[in-house]
């Protein structure tokens, strides 16, 4: 089993997304599930050589049923189109804690970092906090080894203005706009083909560890 294998049974499933077909095909669901679990247990042991608080977090928290909720949705394909685990302390795939994500999709696999979707009042204390240590944001996200695989921030969703209670004229001003403080890559077939896939993969979160314990040391501060 491999990457690429995970990617071909993803591919088919997006083609016939339907119960019939998931049916007779359960088996190479279940090898392929059984491999993304083993390959996310094999990035958590590399990422805990250098976030110590990925210590206690198992794949099985991890990562990311398949099967869609459609109840209220237009969308009725009861299958997802991608494999997905969220690597974080406090929760795994539900933590709010700045983690590590892989998103195994045909043409569209990619890693991310950071915290996603934050609810208001972290969304604001976050906000603060790039304001109040913009120095030592701008330190993290400049260094060759964060730009090596991440050139800026994910901005969909941003704001079109400065949120209230900030100046307008503050010099990183767009990153006061932002609705998710998370960076992605997306990963190449070089990488999605390599025998060394999960130390490649550990490799491009270690660059981009420093932004999760940035972001982390407020996260933890911040009651919800």
């Amino acid at each position: 089993m491999n990457i690429p294998t995970v990617l071909q049974f993803i591919d088919e499933l997006i083609q016939h997304n339907n119960r019939e077909w998931f049916a007779e095909n359960k088996d190479r669901y279940e090898a392929t599930r059984a491999y993304f679990e083993t390959i996310s247990s094999e990035l958590i042991r590399e990422i805990m050589k250098f976030d110590d608080d990925i210590a206690h977090v198992e794949a099985k928290d991890c990562i990311f049923r398949i099967y869609r909720d459609i109840r209220f949705s237009h969308d009725k394909t009861p299958y997802k189109n991608h494999y997905g685990v969220f690597i974080a302390a406090a929760g795994g795939r539900k933590s709010v804690r700045g983690g590590y994500y892989l998103h195994l999709e045909p043409s569209k696999s990619f890693v991310a970092t950071g915290v996603w979707c934050p609810p208001p009042p972290l969304l604001k204390a976050l906000r603060e906090t790039v304001y109040e240590n913009i120095d030592e944001l701008t330190t993290i996200i400049q260094d060759p080894g964060f730009t090596k695989w991440f050139d800026g921030f994910y901005d969909d969703d941003k704001l079109k203005s400065v949120p209230r209670g900030f100046p307008a004229d503050f010099e990183q001003a767009e990153l006061l706009k932002l609705k998710h403080y998370m960076v992605e890559y997306t990963l190449p077939e070089s990488i999605l083909n390599s025998d060394n896939f999960v130390q490649e993969v550990a490799a491009i979160f270690k660059a981009a560890w420093p932004l999760n314990k940035f972001l982390n040391y407020t996260v933890d501060e911040v009651k919800l």
